[in-house]
């Protein structure tokens, strides 16, 4: 007779949960909502997330493994088309899918293209759909109906990412779905990614947020030294952003380096809360021509 495999603890559920979606459908939102803290950088703008994203949350009976993924829609830049075979490989390397989907802002060309995707893949999904606090009944109901034709998901669950309405039930039944096994990271860690990995991001957000037309689009960030004083509580960082032309490093500095400094002042403030020490924060700009259109240099990037 063969031995019967113990789990410990008992009970347990355990596996890699990929949140996918049309890019702006609040995907990162939801997993920092699920997480109770900030992993992925958000703004309004799409295409803010690049990478792939881990984040690990602990429950007594179980550990959710989430995946956050840059969002998928039809692309034709370099860097555009590498985002999108990111969210598409995280498809294959998962226990579920859990599509999100924007119930106040459909857009049926990239959810067409979600749902061929997991159509080739066959993996176990799970729908929501999000931002119902935008939307009245009578649309949600119209767009629940549709949904429940169009692939068979395990269920769909309506959400509010943003107000945290329903989050509490799509966590369980996300749970109910994953396989029994045992935690597969310390219960002390939230990601697998290094430090100075979030350092980049936090600028990058600013850049975001205090940037407009196609600045946020041109730019990348590298950390170019990350230095712990051994005698007090202080990092110095300096930061390379990257920009492709001439003109946008002149908006991105800004009149006297005015706008250059908001964007330093803003992410040492995001840096030093999530690293909850003093920080030095010292950035620079580089034109890099056209680096988001040459495959080197997305590889140096960490595209």
């Amino acid at each position: 007779m063969a031995n019967k495999i113990q789990i410990d603890p008992p009970n347990f559920k355990s596996g890699f949960i990929a949140i996918v979606g049309a890019p702006n459908v609040g995907k990162s939102t939801l997993m920092n909502r699920i997480l109770g803290e900030k992993l992925s950088i958000t703004s309004k703008n799409p295409h803010t997330t690049r990478n792939r994203i881990l984040g690990v949350l602990h429950r007594p009976d179980s550990q959710l493994i989430f995946i956050d993924t840059p969002g998928v829609h039809p692309a034709r830049r370099p860097i555009n088309i590498r985002f999108v075979e990111t969210a598409v490989a995280a498809l294959g390397d998962v226990d579920l899918v859990l599509l999100i989907i924007d119930v106040s802002t459909p857009d049926p060309i990239s959810e067409n293209q979600l749902v061929a995707q997991l159509n080739k893949t066959q993996r176990s999904t799970v729908l929501a759909l999000n931002k119902i606090d935008r939307v009245d009944k009578s649309r949600l109901l119209g767009m629940l109906d549709h949904w429940s034709g169009s692939y068979p998901f395990k269920t769909m669950v309506p959400i509010s990412a943003k107000t945290g309405e329903q989050v509490d039930t799509l966590i369980a039944t996300l749970q109910s779905h994953l396989p029994a096994g045992p935690p597969l990271f310390p219960d002390d860690q939230v990601t697998d990614l290094p430090e100075r990995f979030f350092v980049s991001e936090m600028i990058r957000e600013k850049v975001f947020r205090l940037t407009g037309a196609e600045i946020p689009y041109a730019t990348a960030v590298t950390i170019e030294s990350f230095t712990e004083d051994p005698d007090r509580p202080l990092i110095t960082i300096h930061a390379t952003i990257h920009v492709e032309r001439s003109s946008q490093k002149g908006i991105l500095i800004g009149k006297q380096g005015a706008k250059l400094k908001q964007i330093g002042t803003e992410a040492r403030y995001a840096i030093e809360g999530m690293l909850s020490t003093r920080i030095f924060l010292k950035l620079f700009v580089r034109v890099d021509r056209n680096w988001s259109r040459d495959t080197k240099a997305l590889r140096r990037f960490g595209y």
